[in-house]
């Protein structure tokens, strides 16, 4: 009796927040949309997971970004890499080298990442914006290292993109390939970069990686976290 008397005290007191019209955050709300204007925090890998088989949840959280996009028809079943809820990110706070293919919730890592990663980290080292960022492309379907066997790659779902560079408001251009090893600004700006992706993607894998990176960030929404 005791126990229960106790236990119904504590739901009590739990509930009382709720009764007197409290709520939790959206930020912190598992069950609310996820917020690009909104930095990360240890929610926002679930609110992303879940974007992935909802597209009327997609197009809500897509429409409260600064992405410009328009959806991509679903490719048959049958097709060797398939792709369901999949957008054409045409331009983001930045223009794009060429538009890019992304699944849901790459395309929301993506606009998370030019607003609390990529443009704040401009602003820090050069004291201007990124107007233009140059990629390699998202969609391919093959292996992981374009290897005959083996498993596919996040790019065969259209779930990783490839970064090569970018161009900042003064005309200056940062190019992975050239200015990683260099010293200076252009450096400690794509070391910043590559840590603040981390905050949005689930990998992210830089010329330190391995030879194969070397000219690019490679960016993923797959189920492993890595940041290197």
């Amino acid at each position: 009796m005791r126990a229960l008397v106790l236990l119904c005290g504590l739901l009590l007191v739990a509930g009382l927040p709720w009764l007197l019209g409290w709520r939790l955050p959206d930020a912190w709300n598992p069950w609310a949309a996820l917020d690009v204007r909104q930095a990360p925090n240890l929610l926002t890998p679930y609110k992303l997971s879940r974007l992935r088989d909802d597209p009327g949840l997609c197009k809500q959280v897509l429409e409260a970004s600064q992405l410009r996009f328009r959806a991509q028809a679903d490719s048959p079943a049958s097709a060797k890499c398939p792709l369901q809820n999949v957008w054409r990110i045409e331009q983001g706070d930045a223009r794009l080298s060429s538009s890019f293919l992304a699944s849901c919730p790459l395309a929301v890592a993506y606009a998370l990442f030019e607003n609390h990663g990529l443009q704040p980290a401009a602003q820090r080292v050069f004291g201007q914006r990124v107007v233009q960022v140059d990629h390699l492309g998202s969609f391919a379907c093959r292996n992981v290292y374009n290897r005959k066997q083996g498993r596919l790659s996040q790019h065969a779902t259209a779930n990783a993109l490839d970064i090569s560079g970018f161009r900042l408001q003064d005309g200056q251009r940062i190019v992975l390939a050239r200015d990683w090893q260099a010293d200076g600004q252009k450096a400690k700006f794509l070391r910043e970069v590559q840590q603040a992706a981390c905050e949005s993607f689930s990998t992210v894998l830089g010329p330190d990686y391995n030879a194969a990176h070397h000219n690019h960030f490679h960016l993923d929404m797959g189920r492993w976290q890595i940041c290197r």
